[in-house]
């Protein structure tokens, strides 16, 4: 009996073509780390990132393939130089890879349930869980070494109770009632999410090529640590420890490992996956002032996002997506009024 053969959806080229350039340029930047990592335990977790990318990548390839659908161009080994300097220490190589196995489970577990075909989900369900054991694997490193930094604890409840006043969602005016378990967990995440965009991002401004670059760069620097300032404030007025930083852990170099198409499109990234992550806060968070600053800095975020495109517009680094059939164009190609 014949099969008939189902088409990719819209949302399934979209999450196969993401899929194929986010883990392309991990390709990349983990063939650096494994050229550069001195500690055993590390580099067996680096292996496993590499090793997880490059069956991401072979994964959405055979897809494509099959289909008939263009192999997006992403990162090849045009985009590292594995011979450069060390630029990061080894243990921000595992604080890198924790960080961004977090945005992969929120990444992937976003795509899934727009999937349909069968072999589709079951790629997406594979991805969820291989980030899953290496996001387990990074952490249980992590903590062995003393690294890994806890959120704060709070007192347990002794008993149910329910808020009974309107200044739950007070903030700005009178006296504040303290930060709920929700809003403490959202700000100390996203401390430590900018504290880990402001080590990547001092490093590739210190190693871009192009001066445009190495501006925005520094101007990424500044907004992550403004953001870091005030978040950390409303966890000091509330007692509670602020995540330490890893600035230290940016080495003394000036010779580039990756090309400013990469640097640029991982900085580009990681400022959408923090967009994402103060959306999600906003909603968590019913105190009037700390969401209001979330408002804020969403929009100033958006801006050097916006800022970072045309960038990659200049100089021709940003691939077009799968997109919709443009049928004016159609027409006009037809000389059809």
């Amino acid at each position: 009996m014949e099969t008939h053969h189902i088409r990719l959806t819209s949302s399934e080229v979209g999450g196969l073509w993401a899929n194929y350039i986010a883990d392309s340029m991990f390709v990349c930047i983990y063939k650096y780390y494994l050229a550069k990592v001195e500690d055993a335990e590390t580099k067996k977790v680096l292996e496993h990132a590499l090793d997880l990318s490059q069956q991401h990548v072979q994964g959405v390839t055979k897809i494509f393939k099959e289909e008939g659908h263009a192999i997006p161009l992403g990162f090849t080994d045009d985009d590292v130089n594995v011979e450069a300097p060390r630029l990061f220490s080894d243990e921000f190589f595992l604080f890198f890879t924790k960080h961004m196995t977090k945005g992969a489970l929120v990444t992937y577990s976003a795509i899934l349930p727009h999937t349909f075909r069968n072999d589709i989900r079951e790629h997406f369900m594979s991805c969820i869980s291989s980030s899953m054991e290496l996001f387990n694997e990074t952490t249980n490193v992590l903590l062995s070494k003393g690294l890994e930094v806890r959120s704060p604890y709070i007192p347990y409840l002794q008993e149910v109770d329910m808020v009974e006043k309107q200044r739950f969602l007070a903030g700005w005016l009178g006296k504040q009632r303290p930060l709920s378990a929700a809003e403490i967990t959202h700000l100390f995440s996203n401390i430590q999410t900018n504290h880990m965009g402001t080590s990547v991002i001092t490093g590739f401004a210190q190693v871009a090529e192009l001066k445009e670059l190495r501006e925005y760069f520094k101007r990424g620097i500044e907004i992550s640590k403004k953001k870091i300032e005030v978040f950390s404030k409303y966890l000091h007025e509330n007692d509670l420890p602020v995540p330490v930083t890893w600035d230290a852990e940016v080495q003394d170099t000036t010779e580039s490992p990756f090309s400013d198409k990469l640097m640029l499109y991982q900085i580009s990234m990681m400022t959408a996956a923090g967009m994402g992550n103060y959306g999600t806060a906003l909603s968590a968070s019913p105190r009037r002032d700390i969401a209001a600053e979330y408002v804020r800095f969403q929009g100033e975020i958006g801006l050097y996002a916006e800022d970072g495109l045309n960038l990659q517009i200049k100089y021709e680094w940003l691939e077009r997506p799968p997109h919709a059939a443009d049928r004016n164009e159609l027409m006009k190609e037809r000389n059809i009024d």
